[in-house]
């Protein structure tokens, strides 16, 4: 089966010429591929979850933790970006180490990013449902766990219907949702920084040093355990190169706005942690960092005062963006997945009048749902749990593409250095970095004492069970549907074009 210089089968992608629908070519911009790139990874949810558990491990040097955080993720992106102009398929990693490293770990790619934004969705409704209700003075109703439950499975199906109603919809609307949101954390890092010069802060407040940024200021062990939650931080940016088929200027537009992502996420949080780490003290924020997103609701309180409500508006609209942008990578790559015989073909259903992916959609929200609903019976901690295990697959899948990288560009990593080093070097660099983060996690997650509560599942962590039982679970529907249908694993891998190399990068 010839796939052509893109990698793609020809027989397996519908165009307009056939009668079959297709997603909207061009539906979007850079800028508004930048924007869903940053709303996914949900930067001020991201900041509450894991400021204090950071500052916990690494104290005063917790920013230096989160910038070598972003050295892995700059040489991922950089490797999202060259796949990307080889071949714009919105099943990103799934399509590009299927044509590099061959069906098998094309598939588990793929399986890696469907089951993150299943495992996330539902803990992202939870929270801007929360921060919602605290924002509005219901603290009562915040409490209630019915009410916030069921107005998170609301909120899911809402921002799911957005996804299906069109991607020029979810653009605009995430163009609202990141100007609230990086207004409210940079109001929020001025006065909290003006407070701390103006000797007002009422908690134990420090000036802040360029010292800080040093990652290795509190030793070696601190910045292992920091960078396995400095990681999570910056994961999502990918979600605008999933939108690569509805982008304008497909080849080069999405991976740019991917790395710009990156770029500025880098910013933001340096700035806020800044902030937090200044007015707060490091004795404060480690005390409580296992309150986690609730240790922003209190700060919050303690810098603006009655203002509070702007920063949990922007930890809501923040995880409220992240609903909707997470359901995009898993809703795309299931469609890829399906349109390649990887997966049933009804995933790949494309809506006629809107042209999206309908089916894949609502399939991953309902999915996401029901493990949000049962994981919430099991324990306290579970949801908890299972956000833990995302690290695992991030880790796994961002891995795997930067190895990718360099195997489809094999013979061409030697023509000049630009392409040794941005092409092959600095991915397989972030692909090694990321490689060790995930075998230190899997340790770490192996002693039920790491883990939420300290609980044991079957003598081990349950974040580890959890990542254990999505693994196998994917190596056997694998097995299945190669049994099934076995098209896809008849592919042959794809070709790097010269020309998309030569003088073009």
């Amino acid at each position: 089966m010839d796939q052509g210089d893109h990698g793609r089968p020809e027989d397996t992608l519908p165009d307009a010429a056939s009668g079959e629908d297709t997603l909207q070519a061009g539906a979007i911009g850079f800028l508004d591929a930048l924007v869903i790139g940053l709303n996914s990874t949900s930067p001020a949810y991201s900041l509450a979850a894991v400021i204090g558990p950071i500052v916990a491990i690494a104290g005063i040097y917790a920013p230096g933790v989160m910038l070598a955080s972003f050295v892995p993720m700059l040489l991922i992106a950089a490797a999202f970006y060259y796949l990307n102009k080889v071949d714009q398929d919105c099943g990103t990693t799934f399509s590009w180490v299927t044509r590099a490293m061959g069906p098998w770990a094309g598939w588990l790619g793929g399986w890696a990013i469907t089951m993150t934004g299943v495992l996330v969705i539902g803990s992202l409704a939870d929270v801007a449902v929360h921060f919602g209700l605290l924002a509005f003075g219901l603290d009562g109703l915040a409490a209630n766990t019915v009410v916030r439950q069921t107005l998170a499975v609301v909120l899911i199906l809402a921002m799911t219907a957005i996804c299906v109603i069109g991607t020029e919809l979810s653009a605009h609307f995430q163009d609202v949702l990141i100007l609230a949101q990086v207004l409210f954390l940079l109001v929020f890092a001025v006065v909290a920084i003006y407070r701390v010069y103006a000797g007002t802060s009422t908690l134990d407040a420090l000036h802040p040093s360029v010292g800080w940024l040093n990652p290795f200021g509190a030793g070696g062990s601190a910045l292992t355990g920091g960078l396995l939650l400095g990681v999570f931080i910056y994961w999502g940016w990918e979600s605008a190169v999933n939108l690569t088929e509805e982008v304008e200027d497909s080849a080069t537009a999405p991976g740019k706005a991917g790395i710009w992502s990156t770029l500025v996420l880098l910013v933001t949080y340096l700035s806020v942690g800044f902030a937090i780490v200044a007015y707060a003290g490091t004795k404060f924020l480690a005390e409580n960092a296992d309150e986690e997103e609730e240790i922003f609701a209190v700060l919050a309180h303690e810098v603006m005062g009655g203002w509070d409500w702007m920063v949990l508006l922007a930890v809501c609209t923040s995880a409220l963006a992240s609903t909707q942008t997470t359901i995009i990578p898993a809703s795309r790559t299931a469609l890829s997945m399906a349109r390649r015989h990887a997966l049933p073909p009804h995933l790949a259903h494309i809506h006629h009048r809107f042209h999206t992916p309908d089916v894949s959609t609502w399939w991953v929200a309902a999915i996401a749902i029901a493990w949000y609903l049962a994981v919430n019976q099991i324990s306290e901690n579970a949801l908890l749990d299972s956000l833990t295990a995302l690290s695992l697959l991030i880790a796994f899948y961002y891995a795997l593409t930067g190895v990718a990288c360099a195997v489809y560009y094999r013979r061409h990593l030697l023509e000049n250095a630009h392409n040794l080093l941005l092409i092959g070097v600095g991915p397989l660099v972030g692909a090694g970095l990321l490689a060790w983060l995930l075998v230190e996690s899997v340790a770490d997650m192996s002693d039920p004492r790491n883990s939420a509560g300290g609980a044991s599942w079957f003598g081990l962590g349950p974040p580890l069970v959890i990542g254990i039982g999505i693994a196998a679970a994917g190596v056997l529907l694998m097995c299945f549907w190669r049994i099934r249908d076995g098209r896809f694993w008849q592919e042959r891998r794809g070709v790097v074009d010269p020309a998309l190399v030569r003088g073009k990068n």
